[in-house]
């Protein structure tokens, strides 16, 4: 159910997206680092939201790679000390004092 709440949300993100940008068409001045241009202010603002999803699913996978190789990492530590994969000790915690009958 959180992946169809995602892409409904995602899917109701890009059509008002492409409502404001067909809503914008006319000519803007685009100022760039080396100089001006105009440009159909419909193509600056679906060219702002790609590079904005752009930089946030490079972030994202980022963090997934890290995420899978320190997983990785870990389960083969747990390997080498153990032997196996299945059981993790835990040491078990002492009684309490106050739970002791004598």
């Amino acid at each position: 159910m959180k992946g169809q709440t995602y892409i409904l949300l995602a899917l109701l993100f890009a059509v008002l997206i492409a409502i404001f940008a067909v809503i914008n068409v006319d000519a803007v001045q685009v100022n760039y680092l080396f100089g001006t241009g105009e440009a159909p202010l419909i193509l600056v603002i679906l060219f702002s939201v790609l590079l904005g999803g752009l930089a946030t699913a490079s972030v994202g996978a980022i963090r997934y790679f890290k995420l899978k190789r320190e997983n990785k990492s870990l389960k083969q530590q747990l390997t080498s000390e153990d032997g196996q994969t299945d059981e993790v000790s835990v040491p078990e915690e002492e009684e309490s004092s106050t739970y002791k009958t004598t």
